[in-house]
């Protein structure tokens, strides 16, 4: 089993940037993909990026791409997202999540483990 706490969250300006962290305690965090989802209050929980087991691969929702930058480090369990150029749009709470094989890394179903998430607001 793997359990997963995200932590970086905070109140920034419209244009700045915030690095969250996924840290990860049990076995075999090296084993699954990691994926980061947000969501809003009342709205489904969106897909925002995606990276392989071996960080050879990543993948982003097109409303973050260019700005967002999915990252792992499996020597210390931990996965991060970089977040730059960060608007009012992207103000949310972020949970970290490990699993999402193949096309169900876009799909919040296609996770097994999930952080208790960190909140984000963005002030314009």
């Amino acid at each position: 089993q793997v359990q997963l706490v995200e932590s970086g969250g905070g109140l920034v300006q419209a244009g700045g940037s915030l690095r969250l962290s996924c840290a990860a305690s049990g076995r075999f965090f090296s084993n699954y993909p990691i994926g980061w989802f947000r969501q809003n209050p009342g709205k489904e929980r969106e897909f925002v990026a995606h990276i392989s087991t071996s960080a050879t691969n990543t993948y982003y929702a097109d409303s973050v791409k260019g700005r967002f930058t999915i990252s792992r480090d499996n020597a210390k369990n931990t996965a991060f997202l970089q977040m730059n150029s960060l608007n009012a749009e992207d103000t949310a709470v972020y949970y970290c999540a490990a699993g999402g094989w193949g096309p169900g890394r876009v799909e919040a179903t296609g996770y097994e483990y999930w952080g208790r998430g960190t909140q984000v607001t963005v002030s314009s």
